[in-house]
């Protein structure tokens, strides 16, 4: 690839290093310059310019990133994106991602315009997480480079999904005189959460008396009632072999693994069989809901990882958990300790308003084959990576609740929406969650967006590298939707009447990722008769 500056002559078709402000507008970096860009350049009195060209042999930035995102792939894991020299890999289902170090290091040192980044080996994932992100440094890379790291990745993939399986957990307490029943309340309730967010139930809980014959009696219940893994918490930590609850499982006919793990909290646990039942030794510290290091070993052995004392004894580098804020799962805080692969973006449909320029019909209830345009727009965004969905109703509310019943939206009402678009986005706003880093914007009258115009958004949206308002681009014009940080829902709150957001793209130029698309129809909003009477007929 050749780099460098250029007279305006030889600049035709090479790709522009460095965005360009001109009076008429802007000309982005790694746009491929045409006969008009040239022109415009010329007219403002330019005559050279900085352009990267690809030579025989090489392969654009997202050609790339997808090509090696593709090798990368394996069951469970899907391609995404292919902006701004990025591929994602995606998670189809939650689990654990199982990793080839060495490999991927391998990966990293072919080029030096390629760089690899996954999630840490065997870290929980959730439904549509990001796992992996292959980046193109550079404009383009030679397709030699591209091959050998394809040729790395092809056998036995370097990055596996394990999904979680249908495990039966079953969870046991012991009782002292004295513990009161809200801590037996809070430790189950925690338990709990921690099986759903692997898709499961607690199978069976039980209590007893912190007793060696009460322990045994109750893991033996487990173990008949086919429990795959069983939870122990001790009223009374577990701090020798020759504890009561070590000894009990010895007496149910059990055998004790591994007493400690290198990893705080989470030091006391113990890990132990009876029969083909695995059994956890949960210290008291496991009753709180961040994260623990018996998380680290449920989690492999619910996704069918075995798990030996050898594993145990190598988690003491990166076991330092006790300031690492929040549960592992779900990642959505957006705070200088959190990866930007991790943000939880929401979805925000504006449907509210009262169609004046449509006439006497309601726009957003007007039928596109055979389905209400809301509707259209709806399933977009919830086949999307936005979740959750909120809907914001304000005409005729009760009718487009009616169309839209049966998906899984949240409904907000805005009584005030005769007010203007501004107030319908202060209504959804604040009935998003508080954890979300982001949302998603979208109108409910632009049925012609499609779910990948929104999950490339989600893809390109990277706070840490200044990327905080995600905009699609069709032939040099941006539309809808539009993907925020959170850091702008106060700015959008201040703003009163029939307006958007639109003015703080202008304010915050150096925030903004314009996200090139080949869809028409992020520019198409159908407001009026001839407008939806054009839409149909192209159809």
């Amino acid at each position: 690839m050749k780099f460098g500056e250029v007279p305006l002559d030889d600049a035709a078709g090479a790709i522009l290093a460095h965005s360009v402000r001109l009076t008429d507008g802007t000309l982005r970096k790694g746009r491929v310059l045409d006969i008009g860009d040239i022109e415009r350049l010329r007219a403002a009195g330019m005559e050279n310019i900085t352009v990267a060209q690809l030579e025989s042999g090489d392969l654009s930035e997202n050609d790339a990133a997808v090509r090696i995102a593709a090798a990368l792939a394996s069951t469970g894991l899907n391609v995404t994106s292919g902006n701004t020299g990025r591929a994602n890999l995606r998670t189809a289902v939650a689990g654990v991602i199982e990793i080839d170090a060495d490999r991927i290091d391998r990966m990293n040192t072919v080029d030096e315009a390629i760089a690899i980044a996954t999630v840490r080996p065997y870290e929980a994932v959730s439904e549509g997480q990001l796992a992996a992100t292959v980046k193109v440094i550079t404009f383009g890379v030679s397709e030699a480079s591209v091959r050998a790291c394809a040729e790395i990745a092809r056998v036995n993939a370097p990055l596996r999904l394990a999904p979680f399986g249908p495990k039966k957990i079953g969870f046991v307490q012991t009782i002292l005189p004295g513990l009161k029943p809200a801590i037996l309340e809070k430790a189950s309730a925690t338990m709990a959460a921690r099986a759903a967010e692997m898709g499961l139930a607690l199978f069976v809980e039980k209590r007893c008396p912190h007793v060696q014959d009460d322990i045994a009696a109750a893991l033996g219940e487990l173990s008949d009632a086919g429990c795959d893994i069983a939870l122990l918490l001790g009223a009374s930590a577990i701090v020798d072999r020759r504890d009561v609850a070590p000894q009990a499982i010895v007496l149910a006919g059990g055998k004790l693994e591994h007493l400690g793990m290198p990893v705080d909290p989470g030091h006391l646990m113990l890990m132990a069989r009876l029969g083909s039942m695995r059994i956890l030794g949960i210290p008291g510290s496991a009753r709180s809901p961040r994260q623990h290091g018996f998380d680290l070993v449920l989690q492999r052995l619910v996704a069918d990882i075995d798990v030996s004392v050898a594993d145990i004894v190598g988690m003491g580098v990166g076991g330092l958990l006790k300031e690492i804020p929040g549960r592992p799962m779900p990642r959505a805080q957006e705070h200088d300790g959190t990866d930007d692969a991790e943000l939880r973006i929401g979805g925000l449909l504006l449907a509210a308003g009262q169609s004046r320029r449509m006439g006497r019909v309601n726009k957003l209830l007007a039928e596109i084959d055979g389905v209400p345009m809301v509707v259209h727009a709806a399933r977009t965004m919830l086949a999307s990576g936005a979740a959750p969905v909120v809907v914001v109703l304000g005409h005729e509310p009760e009718k487009v609740e009616t169309a839209l019943d049966g998906l899984n939206v949240t409904f907000v009402r805005n009584p005030a929406y005769a007010d203007g678009l501004s107030t319908s986005l202060k209504a959804g706003l604040a009935a998003l969650p508080a954890d979300i880093a982001g949302a998603v914007i979208a109108l409910g009258d632009m049925p012609g967006v499609t779910t990948a115009d929104i999950d490339a958004l989600i893809d390109a949206f990277e706070p840490h590298a200044g990327r905080t308002i995600c905009v699609p681009v069709h032939d040099g014009k941006r539309g809808n939707p539009v993907l925020w940080a959170r850091r702008y829902f106060g700015d959008m709150g201040e703003i009163s009447g029939d307006v958007g957001a639109r003015h703080l793209i202008g304010e915050n130029m150096d925030q903004v990722c314009d996200v090139p698309r080949d869809n028409p129809g992020i520019l198409i909003d159908l407001d009026t008769p001839e407008a939806l009477a054009a839409h149909r007929n192209k159809r």
